[in-house]
């Protein structure tokens, strides 16, 4: 479990959630360290909606977790929760106001201090506000969840922390492990498009970009001078022709189902290559629903692709609350050569 939980008080007041001897007995029923003297992951629980607290809470310790506290966001705001917050925090605020922002933006940077991990959920009207917020604990963010995806959340706090609960339906760890790999399958295939070594890769003054879409290419040895020379980089395609291709993938949900041809990496590198010749920023908001796919589907897809080296997160200089997605210069440039590879035959995608 890790020193983090030995500095929690688990017998910390609260509400109904904590005070139910029932859910108490229930969280040593299950986890890794049953019959070995380990004590279980400890939970803090913060969400106004009374049902959903009770609801978290059971699940919480049906999956061998301990509830060491049950409140509405009004203790979250006043600072009270924070000496002890446990191992992991659960966090539902659906519509947030300025103070709850804040709190949040204070129980990020705790969590990134303390090694707690956060799952908070909220509605599509609020995410771009949470994500603002939410930029050192790596938190996990839903929106509007089912009960089922909140119980996943949690089984990959515990898939983080090495300790093996309760084992996710087949269903649903097959779909994280086709996520996980098709991810890096695309990072790989990217990687491929780019010329050159690792370090030229890795280097961030290889991959500068200059407005639209001509970048400085990798270094290579000239032949003939045994000198390193800048090969020139494709510019970024059209990005009319960009959207087009973005409609044309669209039109297909209104005669199939839409999880059919459902490719969210693909749909988020399109709108992102195209929001980057036109100078657009993309919120998180819209990014999730160029995805295609459920906005905390699309959330797993972001962070996936942060980790491989192909998104990155760009803080507002105007509104530190804010941020936006963008494609890395590695990707931008494996777009390029994308497009530029496809030539004119681009047009026959339309």
């Amino acid at each position: 479990m890790g020193q983090a939980a030995a500095r929690f008080d688990y017998g910390l007041p609260g509400d109904a959630g904590v005070a139910d001897d029932r859910l108490q007995e229930r969280s040593f029923g299950w986890g890794a360290g049953e019959g070995r003297g380990v004590q279980p992951l400890a939970v803090s629980i913060f969400a106004d909606r009374g049902y959903l607290r009770a609801e978290m809470a059971e699940d919480a310790a049906a999956a061998g977790l301990r509830v060491a506290q049950t409140s509405d966001l009004e203790r979250l705001v006043s600072d009270a929760a924070a000496p002890g917050l446990g191992d992991l925090v659960l966090v539902d605020c659906p519509v947030i106001d300025g103070l709850e922002l804040a709190a949040l933006s204070r129980l990020d940077s705790c969590a990134a201090q303390s090694g707690s991990q956060l799952v908070v959920s909220t509605s599509i009207g609020s995410l771009d506000d949470v994500f603002g917020c939410l930029d050192q604990s790596e938190a996990q963010i839903l929106v509007t969840p089912s009960r089922a995806e909140r119980v996943i959340a949690m089984g990959r706090v515990l898939a983080r922390t090495g300790n093996r609960v309760r084992e996710l339906g087949e269903e649903d760890r097959l779909t994280l492990l086709r996520l996980t790999e098709q991810v890096t399958n695309i990072a790989a295939r990217l990687e491929q498009l780019s010329p050159g070594n690792a370090a030229d890769v890795e280097s961030a003054s290889a991959f500068r970009f200059n407005g639209e879409g001509g970048e400085a290419g990798p270094a290579r040895l000239d032949e003939g001078t045994d000198r390193l020379v800048r090969t020139a980089r494709p510019p970024l395609p059209d990005p009319r022709l960009v959207r087009k291709i973005i409609r044309q993938r669209q039109l297909r949900a209104r005669f199939f189902e839409g999880d059919l041809f459902a490719d969210p990496a693909w749909d988020m590198l399109l709108d992102l290559t195209a929001a980057r010749v036109e100078h657009v920023r993309v919120s998180v908001t819209s990014l999730c629903i160029a995805s295609g796919v459920p906005p905390t589907t699309a959330l797993r897809w972001i962070g996936q692709m942060t980790d491989a080296g192909l998104l990155q997160r760009v803080d507002d200089e105007t509104d530190r609350r804010r941020a936006f997605i963008t494609l890395t210069d590695k990707a931008a440039d494996a777009m390029a050569r994308y497009f530029a590879e496809l030539g004119s035959s681009a047009n026959a995608l339309v």
